[in-house]
């Protein structure tokens, strides 16, 4: 039975949502919520705020990279652990997640040297039981040689070589290396299509939310969603049992890139792939997208992946498919069907960020 449960990242959106649901639970006696800063409160349709966390997680000021982690585990007897402290960006909003003010560097200092630091900490406790690893499937990588799906078992057509993917990959491999070491625990790695809803704010979400789309001309990535709420529902559910092993997590179907932008209205700008690559590294530095390198290879190769595995381990569904998934979030926030965003105003927007270079 699980009895104290401890929550890395819940200054995020997806953990602080984690922890309260957990908190809610009745069979779960204690919630530890551990970060940089206390959990915010939940965001609404429209991304604003709704009010004070719901339930009773216990929060404790506390980095990854601290000493002061091995001994809250300790101290409080954890036999949980929920690891959802990965930061996936070093632009806006991602750039403060981690405490250290932003940056490469800092985010992967996070990333990984927090992470083995934590699994460090759950491998000398007598008391862990339960590891539950949030990472994504941008370990696959985005390729034109890679298959039309991936498995878990699937081996990356690219390793990554940049930014989150990178990250998770490497994080991945301490996760491994752990469950050898300590086989009496069970590991758990989720890893999740982008997230979308009324509360994410990721580097998807904000292209999304730009006056104007531009894409890669000549390609047509296929993209993969999955609702918030089934995310926090499959990390809910293997905290609360074992579950070993990997597992892809994203809604059912996929939406073309043309798709997505038609069901936003916005005027679509096809661009040249070194123009387009220009504009997300000028986007980037002006803080409007994180155009990572990872997100330009997913704008034109896409990414799909099998979702088999944990429906079988957990006899469970998503909610929302990937479109029902992008269709609620933009009805969060209200995005117009092309009214009000014309498309010469469109084009003189994107070109005024080409010139700022």
């Amino acid at each position: 039975m699980t009895r104290t449960v401890l929550v890395t990242g819940v200054r995020g959106h997806i953990g602080a949502r984690v922890a309260a649901a957990l908190a809610g639970d009745p069979e779960i006696d204690r919630v530890i919520g551990v970060d940089t800063a206390p959990p915010p409160a939940p965001r609404g349709r429209g991304g604003e705020q709704d009010g004070p966390v719901p339930g009773r997680t216990e929060f404790v000021h506390v980095a990854l990279r601290g000493p002061d982690l091995a001994r809250v585990i300790r101290d409080a007897d954890v036999d949980t652990v929920v690891h959802l402290s990965l930061v996936s960006g070093s632009g806006r909003g991602d750039r403060r997640a981690d405490g250290t003010g932003g940056g490469r560097s800092a985010m992967k200092e996070h990333n990984v040297i927090g992470t083995m630091q934590l699994l460090a900490a759950c491998q000398r406790s007598a008391t862990v039981r339960r590891v539950v690893v949030r990472s994504t499937t941008a370990v696959y990588g985005s390729s034109p040689h890679a298959p039309a799906v991936f498995t878990e078992d699937t081996e990356p057509a690219e390793v990554a070589r940049h930014g989150y993917a990178r990250d998770a990959t490497e994080v991945e491999t301490y996760v491994r290396g752990f469950a050898r070491r300590r086989p009496d625990v069970t590991t758990t790695t989720l890893r999740f299509a982008n997230l979308m809803g009324p509360g994410v704010d990721s580097p998807l979400t904000r292209y999304f939310s730009q006056p104007v789309l531009p894409t890669v001309l000549g390609f047509d990535p296929r993209l993969q969603f999955v609702h918030e709420d089934d995310a926090v529902e499959v990390l809910c559910r293997t905290a609360g049992a074992d579950h070993p092993g990997v597992f892809n997590v994203a809604g059912d179907g996929v939406l073309l890139l043309s798709q997505c932008a038609r069901r936003t209205g916005r005027p679509v700008v096809p661009l040249p792939s070194p123009a387009f690559r220009l504009a997300g590294g000028l986007a980037r530095g002006a803080r409007l997208v994180d155009f990572s390198p990872e997100q330009l290879t997913l704008m034109s190769h896409g990414r799909a992946v099998d979702t088999a595995r944990i429906t079988a381990e957990l006899g469970w569904r998503p909610k929302y498919g990937t479109a029902a998934a992008f269709d609620d979030f933009l009805r969060s926030r209200a995005v117009p069907g092309g009214a009000g965003h014309l498309p010469l105003a469109a084009v003189d927007w994107l070109a005024d960020l080409l010139t700022k270079r």
